[in-house]
């Protein structure tokens, strides 16, 4: 699940994403004061939206830096990363706040109920009930997103907007914590609409989270009612390539 920047979405986000660690405490504040502005300009108290820094491929230290600046809301894409680089991070920084953003492989519900506050690519019924039987051998009752294909794209992981009322009541039925929605824009369109579209969603179900908006774009996804943006990039800088992995 990318956290990108692309063409026309760069322009009210701009921020230089140089990869020296020094300065990602400067580009954390920066990004802080850009959701700040952009909730100003649409007359949001600025306590409405979460950042989740996106930390997936950068290394403990890197986080660290951001751990000390006070940010306690994080993102990872891979179980398997986030196995092996937040156990002693979280010793080190209590009140961390874990969210696994990148596509789940059944195989690995274990480990990400265990290890991930909120999982926010909840996409489809075998997964559900995955989580749903993990749930009721831990104890442990992660919170979940449902990832929306809102751009109905046939390459990418969602439910189709005119499924997500029957399969919300798929996932309460089967005792979920499903708290809100995400999505991903297709990077080839104005993202305002796929906003509006989840936004609206999210209200007609009761949903108090709609997670939507990443480094290009997210003052925008602040004027369609975000209350969590996924910024990577802007706060980390160019990301390492890490070999392809699964879950």
């Amino acid at each position: 699940m990318a956290e990108t920047t692309t063409g026309s979405r760069s322009v009210t986000a701009q921020h230089t994403a140089s990869p020296d660690r020094d300065s990602i405490t400067i580009r954390l504040d920066e990004v802080r004061r850009t959701i700040a502005e952009a909730c100003a300009d649409c007359g949001r108290p600025a306590a409405q939206v979460a950042l989740v820094a996106v930390s997936k491929t950068h290394p403990a230290e890197s986080v660290a830096e951001a751990l000390a600046a006070g940010q306690r809301i994080y993102g990872e894409n891979r179980v398997q990363e986030a196995k092996a680089k937040w156990p002693e991070l979280r010793a080190r920084f209590p009140g961390v706040e874990l969210h696994l953003i990148g596509p789940l492989q059944t195989n690995k519900v274990k480990d990400a109920v265990a290890l991930f506050d909120v999982i926010e690519t909840l996409d489809r019924p075998k997964l559900a009930e995955a989580i749903a039987a993990e749930q009721a051998k831990s104890g442990r009752r992660p919170r979940c997103l449902i990832e929306v294909n809102t751009g109905g794209e046939a390459q990418k992981a969602g439910i189709a907007p005119t499924e997500v009322d029957s399969f919300l009541a798929a996932c309460r039925a089967l005792d979920l914590d499903v708290v809100g929605l995400m999505c991903i824009p297709p990077v080839d369109e104005e993202p305002a609409m796929h906003f509006a579209l989840l936004s609206d969603l999210a209200r007609r179900n009761g949903l108090p989270v709609v997670s939507m908006g990443m480094s290009g774009d997210y003052p925008t996804a602040i004027r369609f009612g975000a209350t969590h943006v996924r910024v990577g990039t802007a706060i980390f800088g160019a990301r390492p390539v890490l070999p392809a992995a699964g879950g």
